[in-house]
């Protein structure tokens, strides 16, 4: 019993350090934020107990409607289009070519870039009248948009740069679950099936899936917690037409210090969040694990 006792003692002091962290940095900033989306506070005043008003006056907020539709379609884009693309870079460079090395640097070069220099580029990328997508649409006789002012193009012009961004990432995990692969499985495909699509489709698809999960549920979050590269293109302009859940969130926490709208914000994103990765796993059961 002693030994026992002994051994639960260890146990729990091996735990400490990742309980202590965890309390400190997950579970006590979901308290905290759980109790202001609750009350109400202003400097000086006591805080007053408001149940769901804050929550009323979210879902009230023109702001953060749009705010969740932009969200919803940035997702609904830049997801698909990330996993799909770094999938197609990943079976590219797994091939055996002259240059393959290179190819794979080139790719995944933009993601070694901060978030922040990356979004500099394509401000230069995007400005309107010095910038290089207008300049090469100006040699064929065509005027460009201002691709970052205009309400129907700022949104598209900031998904660009996340999947620019994003896919040279993902496709690392690709290029890895296909390097192990097992050689006599694919060798069988290639003697029963001699079509590629054929052997992708009920092969090599099939057994990368934990990896298309893994990505797909990164991918997702990725798209929920961006905020760096809007300040630097658009600030969630023009109109709100950019404005995506977390930086209308850091606006409401820093720019108009309404902590309790904040807090309120915080826990919907986490609920969305949280549903959404739920429902992928839901969809993913019959995914075979090797």
């Amino acid at each position: 019993m002693r030994t026992d006792r002994h051994t639960t003692a260890l146990a729990w002091l091996l735990l400490l350090p990742a309980l202590v962290l965890l309390s400190a940095f997950t579970y006590w900033p979901m308290a905290a934020s759980l109790w202001r989306s609750l009350h109400l506070e202003a400097p000086g005043v006591p805080a007053t107990f408001t149940g769901t008003e804050q929550l009323a006056a979210l879902v009230d907020d023109p702001v953060f409607r749009q705010a969740l539709r932009n969200n919803l379609w940035y997702a609904a884009v830049t997801v698909p289009l990330s996993v799909g693309l770094a999938l197609g870079m990943a079976l590219w460079v797994n091939g055996k070519f002259a240059g393959r090395g290179l190819m794979r640097l080139a790719f995944f070069t933009p993601t070694v870039l901060p978030m922040v220099a990356a979004a500099n580029v394509w401000l230069f990328f995007y400005a309107p009248d010095i910038g290089l997508l207008n300049r090469a649409l100006a040699a064929f006789g065509v005027a460009g948009p201002n691709w970052l002012g205009d309400t129907t193009t700022a949104l598209p012009a900031v998904m660009v740069v996340t999947v620019w961004k994003e896919a040279g990432f993902f496709m690392i995990f690709y290029l890895a679950a296909l390097q192990s692969l097992s050689p006599e499985q694919l060798d069988a495909a290639r003697l029963e099936a001699p079509s590629r699509w054929f052997r992708f489709r009920h092969v090599v698809w099939p057994l990368v899936a934990p990896t298309t999960l893994f990505v797909a549920v990164n991918a997702l979050i990725n798209a929920v917690k961006l905020v760096d590269h809007l300040f630097v293109l658009t600030r969630g302009g023009p109109s709100n037409a950019s404005t995506l859940l977390l930086y209308h969130l850091y606006e409401a926490a820093f720019k108009f210090h309404d902590t309790g709208y904040a807090a309120t914000l915080t826990l919907v994103l986490l609920a969305l969040l949280a549903a959404c990765s739920a429902g992928q796993f839901l969809l993913s059961r019959r995914i075979h694990y090797r």
